[in-house]
């Protein structure tokens, strides 16, 4: 059951737009991992000063962040692509209702509604 309002056109174009973001989050996270061995080298058998520890644990924290909204928005790409191949692209997980073209196009890996993006959001905020 494909979303009407949505060309085949369109969906090709969205479904190389996800090809493309999956490639770029695999390579960052790659990259991040490359940056976390550095500090660990640099580290290595020296004596560090109180600024330096404060500084590498900061990088850490915020890698780690980094990566895991990656793999979360990984995840979510990866069910965008199966949508595309299942014929339920563009409309939501949740309710099955259409997800806006405009949102789309500006979240190409949306599997819900606005709403129901922000609902779950505050749901495991709370959680």
């Amino acid at each position: 059951m494909s979303h009407a309002k949505l060309d085949d056109a369109f969906i090709a174009k969205q479904k190389q737009r996800l090809l493309d973001l999956r490639k770029q989050l695999i390579a960052s996270g790659d990259a991040a991992g490359v940056d976390e061995q550095g500090w660990q080298a640099s580290a290595g058998g020296e004596p560090q000063d109180e600024g330096d520890d404060g500084d590498r644990l900061a990088q850490q924290a915020n890698d780690e962040a980094i990566l895991a909204h990656s793999e979360a928005r990984l995840t979510a790409i990866d069910r965008a692509l199966e949508k595309i191949e299942d014929g339920t692209y563009g409309l939501s997980d949740s309710s099955g209702d259409p997800i806006p073209r405009e949102r789309l196009e500006a979240v190409p890996e949306s599997c819900y509604t606005v709403q129901e993006s922000n609902d779950r959001e505050m749901l495991a905020r709370r959680g």
